[in-house]
């Protein structure tokens, strides 16, 4: 199996640690690792670093050599331009392909937290063995939350059971739900959430562009030539319009399967979301970075830098400090940090994104 890293992104609701120079996935986030580290790590049993490709920009390929040593610089794909994820996948499958027609690829995100290693191992194996009989395929996690920050998938017909593990069709693929919505969702135990790592054999995945996103599949043709004759491929790249793989790809496909999970999982999307997968004291507080004192204070978060910091009588609250920029804010608002950085770019305040 080869893997493919996502790891392009900005992580903009996680400023002001997370930066455009220094993005939330090459951040010891979790332990003291990088999520890039871990996300190596997490697949390096069951596919040699050899077989790792990551996707990202110019900007950050140094800074991923020198977090995966090991990792061969040709397989690093850069993106001339950001383009979402179908794009993304399509270029870099094209340089797997070039090592192996026949390959199984996994698409990963660099920035995913996986409590239960060994359990999301077996899951990609289980997917491997039904990407290897003609299907598209995702991991679909077990909600254990109405929760409306994801997306949903929704569980279709029994597939059979696949290195011990049940799979099914995907009926539907859903947006973020309302809060009604995700608390029948999460009753019903029909629909999971949508992890965004997807597992196909790379001669299928080619097929399903060519049916479903004819213009950017004459792309990659011409962009598969420019590679092999060592030519530029920015001219073609330019005019690829932006298409998410779920929308270009996957909610048309007809062969698509899932394997539910239950790994502890978490798209680290938020500083909430550092809190609820960071050890915690007695009073379910982390903290983080340096000098810390929380007095009367529960349920909250506080990203120390260089400075001390204490809290007094707060709950639910974080506190990230760093060099240039400070944000509180209450816990359960912590999606809305992406509000502070639409501003910040609205206003032309550059030097702190």
């Amino acid at each position: 199996m080869y893997a493919l890293v996502l790891a392009g992104g900005v992580g903009t609701r996680l400023w002001p640690l997370s930066r455009k120079k220094l993005p939330k996935q090459l951040l010891p986030l979790i332990g003291n690792k990088t999520m890039v580290q871990a996300t190596v790590e997490r697949v390096l049993p069951i596919t040699p670093v050899e077989q790792i490709f990551f996707a990202t920009s110019q900007e950050y390929a140094q800074m991923i050599e020198e977090q995966v040593p090991k990792l061969p610089p040709t397989n690093i794909v850069l993106e001339p331009s950001p383009k979402s994820t179908a794009p993304c996948i399509g270029l870099s499958a094209l340089h797997m392909q070039q090592l192996d027609p026949d390959a199984v690829m996994a698409s990963l995100h660099s920035d995913h937290y996986i409590a239960d290693e060994e359990g999301f191992r077996q899951a990609l194996l289980a997917a491997e063995e039904v990407a290897k009989e003609g299907y598209l395929v995702t991991l679909g996690i077990t909600p254990n939350k109405p929760e409306t920050g994801y997306g949903y998938l929704e569980r279709g017909s029994d597939l059979g059971t696949f290195n011990r593990h049940p799979v099914f069709s995907v009926n539907r693929f859903l947006e973020k739900p309302d809060l009604e919505t995700a608390e029948r969702f999460l009753a019903s135990g029909a629909y999971y959430w949508n992890s965004g790592i997807f597992i196909w054999q790379i001669s299928d995945l080619m097929q399903a562009y060519q049916k479903h996103m004819p213009d950017f599949f004459g792309q990659l043709d011409r962009m598969s030539q420019a590679l092999v004759a060592g030519e530029p491929i920015e001219p073609i790249w330019q005019a690829v319009t932006p298409e998410s793989i779920d929308v270009g790809i996957l909610e048309k496909a007809d062969k698509v399967a899932m394997v539910p999970v239950d790994i502890g999982w978490n798209d680290v999307g938020s500083w909430a979301a550092i809190h609820e997968i960071n050890q915690a004291d007695t009073h379910d507080n982390v903290l983080l970075g340096d000098d810390c004192l929380v007095l009367d204070t529960k349920g909250s978060l506080v990203y120390g830098h260089k400075r001390f910091i204490a809290t007094i009588g707060l709950e639910n609250v974080i506190i990230v400090d760093t060099d240039e920029a400070l944000v509180v804010c209450a816990k359960d608002k912590a999606q809305d940090i992406k509000r502070v950085v639409s501003w910040l770019e609205e206003n032309d305040r550059s030097t702190l994104l």
